[in-house]
């Protein structure tokens, strides 16, 4: 059965369970019917920003015809999330946060829910780059050049070799030519592509790349390439 809380402080999700017969039912004490998806997500990001000290996120909203959906990434945080157990908890207090927002209800045994929006939480890249950076990382690059000028510098013809990567990298070694710059990828000669990260996971300082992909097995996983501009 649902389990009692006290009256003055909120119901939070996680407190929140389903009776015997498997129905869920939980309303969010900042939710507002009607409310826009934009509007949605900056409250929720103002809210996690203000709740959880010292932490930032992105919040972003997507439509689809099941409804819609909230993606709560965590961008940095003070703590070292690198334990598991650190790692649930801190992931459920986003999740209990971002849901009182929401309303939902439905049957958990028969798998069927209606709710105001499906949330996901995950801890992106971003916060495992800047947790490396905390604790000293390897190979590391003076961030002289800025993604955006990166973006523009680099050119066809210009070379790519990948000098250091996780153990076992298939391209580990080899050179490769640019044929192509997006605004969020680069293609290669092999029609491969390397996604652009977000900046704070980027460093260049004119002859080496860094590019940060950090996730809870190996906080410190990265790329780095020579940048050879000469052969353009």
């Amino acid at each position: 059965m649902t389990q009692p809380f006290s009256s003055a402080e909120p119901r939070l999700w996680s407190q929140t369970h389903c009776d015997d017969r498997g129905n869920f039912a939980y309303s969010g004490d900042l939710y507002i019917a009607g409310e826009h998806l934009p509007d949605l997500c900056r409250r929720i990001d103002l809210h996690l920003t203000r709740t959880i000290a010292g932490a930032r996120f992105s919040v972003t909203g997507e439509r689809f015809s099941g409804g819609r959906s909230v993606r709560v990434e965590l961008l940095d945080a003070p703590g070292d999330l690198f334990d598991e157990d650190a790692r649930r908890a801190f992931e459920t207090l986003i999740s209990d946060q971002a849901e009182r927002f929401n309303v939902a209800n439905g049957n958990l045994l028969q798998d069927y829910m209606i709710c105001s929006f499906f949330l996901r939480v995950c801890i992106g890249t971003t916060y495992w780059s800047a947790l490396s950076a905390r604790r000293g990382h390897a190979n590391p690059v003076e961030a002289r050049i800025p993604l955006a000028r990166f973006k523009r510098q680099l050119r066809p013809g210009h070379k790519l070799k990948l000098i250091a990567a996780r153990a076992g990298h298939r391209a580990l070694g080899t050179i490769r030519t640019v044929t192509a710059v997006r605004s969020g990828d680069l293609i290669l000669e092999d029609r491969s592509y390397l996604s652009f990260p977000r900046a704070s996971a980027f460093a260049c300082d004119g002859k080496l790349i860094r590019i940060a992909n950090g996730r809870d097995e190996d906080p410190d996983d990265h790329l780095l390439y020579e940048w050879i501009q000469d052969a353009a």
